[in-house]
């Protein structure tokens, strides 16, 4: 049961990047413009698109799950305040809280690792 509670988790975890690396790539152009208006350099759209896209398949796969949900963590976190940190905008308060806590997740799935129903440990990977 524990292993069937690990798959659901990390697949529900990564969902949210999957969508949201995918529709960075079908909205490149509209969703650079955006990070750009927050101060982020156009140059790194790219590499966000890795950490969410490939970061977000990494997890629900079971593939090196460990360093790949601290990254996770880290880029909720940073996201939260490049973002959402605005308190007179209570729904972005809502999604910073929400970035929030799904770091404490991650910080979970760190510590725990994706389980037995994972590609990483049926291919005897470390750190899955």
């Amino acid at each position: 049961m524990q292993n069937l509670v690990l798959l659901l988790g990390r697949i529900l975890m990564a969902a949210i990047f999957v969508w949201s690396g995918y529709n960075k790539v079908v909205h490149y152009d509209y969703v650079q413009g955006l990070m750009v208006s927050m101060g982020l350099p156009a140059w790194s759209m790219p590499f966000i698109i890795l950490w969410e896209l490939g970061g977000g398949l990494a997890l629900l796969l079971g593939l090196f799950t460990r360093p790949v949900a601290l990254a996770l963590a880290a880029f909720c976190v940073i996201s939260a305040f490049i973002a959402h940190l605005h308190p007179e905008d209570q729904i972005q308060m809502i999604n910073f809280m929400k970035n929030v806590a799904m770091s404490g997740g991650f910080l979970y799935v760190w510590v725990v690792g994706g389980g037995d129903l994972s590609l990483g440990k049926k291919l005897g990977l470390k750190w899955s």
